[in-house]
């Protein structure tokens, strides 16, 4: 199985006061932030989905100091978490309660000029991505962008370690699994948005890059 694509259960993180800490986003935040520091804005505000540990966000942060980054998580452990490391970085916002799965999510989330989502999609029903996408469509500026970062297939296929997590997914939750790429290519061209970079990642994992048309 790919390093990074285990969903973290809480047995799975070790602990330093309030602070979560992933063996799997230990191991893939520098290379996340370097693609998306390479690719946001100069001082835009970025609102982050599921920010778990709060790791990934803390990166990207410490490398790009002007960003202006909000965080949020349904989970309160995690929240916590992403509390602790929000209180040592100026440019990290103590995180929101977002589910987005709740309709009101929308009404609670900050104005931003990109949205961030990473290792989400695949461990939430799909109702999440077009969730992301509708946000995109209603709230993100012209010039804005949407990052999504995780496994995926490509017309059914992908490395056997993704098709071996997809099913382990599946067993767990059936709304669950690696998401086929054209499908979330799909649902993003509904709401008038187009993949503008597909990159390629460690842990056989993509960064998407959607912009819009």
């Amino acid at each position: 199985m790919a390093e990074n694509n285990k969903p973290i259960a809480l047995e799975d993180r070790g602990e330093t006061g309030e602070k979560l800490f992933s063996p799997s986003a230990g191991r893939n935040k520098d290379v996340i932030a370097e693609t998306l520091g390479e690719r946001l804005a100069r001082s835009s505000r970025i609102l982050e989905i599921g920010s778990g540990t709060g790791e990934h966000a803390e990166a990207v942060c410490l490398k790009r100091p002007d960003l202006r980054w909000t965080p949020s998580d349904p989970d309160a452990r995690s929240r916590a978490s992403i509390a602790a490391r929000a209180r040592e970085i100026d440019n990290l916002a103590p995180p929101l309660a977002l589910d987005l799965l709740d309709q009101g999510w929308m009404v609670a989330a900050p104005e931003c000029d990109a949205l961030v989502c990473i290792n989400v999609i695949h461990i939430s029903p799909f109702e999440v991505t077009r969730a992301l996408a509708g946000f995109a469509a209603s709230r993100l500026p012209g010039d804005g962008c949407v990052i999504l970062y995780g496994p995926f297939l490509e017309g059914g296929r992908s490395a056997p370690s993704n098709l071996t997590f997809r099913d382990d997914l599946q067993r767990r939750d059936p709304q669950w699994g690696v998401r086929e790429l054209d499908d979330v290519k799909a649902v993003f061209a509904g709401k008038g948005w187009r993949l503008d970079e597909r990159i390629a990642m460690p842990a056989n994992n993509l960064t998407l890059v959607f912009k819009p048309d």
